[in-house]
């Protein structure tokens, strides 16, 4: 592939608008979602441009009570401009204030009635790693404090902070205040914000494809050439109705993430992260928590996430997580709370709310194991049957489970990778494989539970797990015994 001619003026102009409307889109999808939740303190509108805002004007959000949000979006067409202290100290192309000295006007300005502000600098520029503070940034908060403020004054990051202050004219006292409230959300790359504003479009109960969030972008660059810079709720309602967005509910959302970063933790309503609390630094290769962490301890996270979204009927699960931890979700959120629930397979909200004409039977095959009373069940929807089985059965008889038996359950057309293809279809075989289980578990007093399907799957499954006996749910540990103990679902 040949390389692409340097953009030009107009083309780096034209992408840094974009990129301005796209943040914007999101504050408005905010908006949306806060309210149709009825979260307590919710946007109730969106500047663009804001009067009154200073130099973070770009993209403001106005909640009922303060802290409200005034943004700062920079875009840049390269990497030769990383954010570090040069970038943030340095005077403008025209010889005016610096990034920082701007900022810290404007702070002193929507704060010297005394009420906070949430600030935050929105980039795809990169932080730069050799920064002394830049570098100490906090990943999950945004924030460069606490770390920024370690050191005394004759340490290196202390006389970082004193040139920060200065350059800000500020107090120390003063930078640490501002510095307690100015996040610095980097490495937003163009593509990123895309990616996650389908997925709040989704939670949003709004149609996800990249035209759908191309029409929210554009329908925001038509409002600020327009001159209405401020967007109420109303006004965004009436654009999503006018673009034909509309598709569902808006969701709460529950960010769980064991393997990588969730695009959504920002948004979510309740947050549990536990990406570093599981072995390995690859995504890929996360299977099991890392000690000290338990799988009891996961359990005991996810079992009290219902109570963290309380009065919420419609919960969107966001994040990355393997199977068990995903049917504990459907249990946690069972049918009979009343709860729906919804995730992200493939790009498409499957979602419990989602009808099917009949439910699908699997089919079942059963294997004699001889050493005790328990059931041992294996849903397999995505490996080779031969090797579930059997991966399955040496488990069992390696580690003595004390079942009589072992029942595989598998689509009517067999195992194969998307024999699931939407949340419809994945609906009917969840209804279907619970009730195929429900007479063999009666007559037991513990199901042992094997799992090899899409997770959108194992969630549903969970969410209907009712009018069964009491479950182990084993997790794929990638280990010599393939299998270990991960959950113990009352049911």
């Amino acid at each position: 592939m040949e390389p692409l001619p340097a953009p030009s003026p107009t083309s780096v102009r034209i992408t840094g608008d974009h990129y301005q409307w796209l943040i914007a889109w999101t504050g408005c999808l905010t908006l949306l979602r806060e309210n149709a939740i009825h979260t307590a303190n919710p946007v109730l509108s969106v500047g663009v441009e804001a009067d009154d805002a200073g130099n973070l004007d770009d993209v403001v959000l106005r909640r009922r009570t303060p802290p409200h949000t005034y943004s700062q979006v920079k875009y840049t067409v390269n990497s030769t401009t990383p954010v570090n202290e040069d970038y943030l100290t340095k005077p403008s192309p025209t010889g005016g204030p610096s990034i920082l000295k701007k900022i810290a006007t404007t702070w002193r300005t929507l704060t010297a009635d005394g009420i906070d502000a949430d600030l935050a600098i929105i980039t795809n520029r990169a932080p730069d790693p050799n920064d002394l503070l830049i570098a100490v940034r906090d990943a999950r908060t945004q924030l460069l404090l606490p770390k920024a403020a370690h050191g005394t004054a004759r340490a290196k990051i202390g006389k970082a902070r004193t040139r920060w202050a200065q350059n800000a004219d500020l107090s120390e006292s003063e930078l640490h205040d501002l510095l307690s409230h100015l996040r610095f959300d980097l490495s937003r790359e163009l593509q990123h914000v895309q990616e996650q504003l389908q997925l709040l479009m989704a939670v949003c109960g709004l149609r996800n494809d990249s035209h759908a969030v191309d029409e929210g972008a554009n329908w925001v660059a038509q409002q600020v050439r327009g001159g209405h810079r401020t967007l109420t709720l109303d006004i965004v309602k009436a654009a999503v109705d006018s673009l034909g967005l509309k598709t569902g509910p808006a969701h709460a959302i529950l960010s769980i993430a064991t393997l990588k970063p969730d695009p959504l933790a920002a948004e979510a309503d309740h947050t549990i992260n536990w990406i570093d609390r599981f072995e390995t630094n690859s995504a890929y290769t996360k299977r099991r928590p890392l000690a000290p962490a338990t799988w009891a301890q996961l359990q005991d996270d996810i079992e009290a996430a219902p109570a963290r979204l309380p009065g919420r009927t419609n919960i969107s699960v966001s994040g990355s997580l393997r199977l068990a931890p995903a049917f504990l979700i459907g249990t946690a959120f069972r049918m009979v709370t009343g709860a729906d629930l919804a995730v992200l397979q493939r790009g498409d909200l499957w979602s419990t709310r989602d009808t099917y004409d009949t439910e699908c039977d699997p089919t079942v095959k059963e294997y004699d194991i001889g050493q005790g009373v328990d059931l041992a069940v294996g849903i397999n929807v995505t490996v080779k049957e031969e090797d579930f089985t059997q991966d399955v059965l040496e488990y069992l008889e390696g580690q003595n489970i004390p079942a009589s038996r072992l029942l595989i359950l598998t689509p009517p057309a067999g195992p194969k990778d998307r024999s699931v293809l939407d949340s419809p279809a994945a609906n009917a075989l969840a209804v279907g494989i619970r009730d195929a289980l429900r007479g063999p578990s009666r007559v037991t007093s513990r199901v042992h539970l094997f799992l090899a399907c899409p997770m959108g799957l194992a969630l549903l499954l969970g969410h209907r797990w009712n009018r069964l006996r009491p479950t182990v749910v084993y997790e794929d540990v990638n280990r010599a015994q393939v299998y270990e103990p991960a959950f113990f679902i009352q049911a």
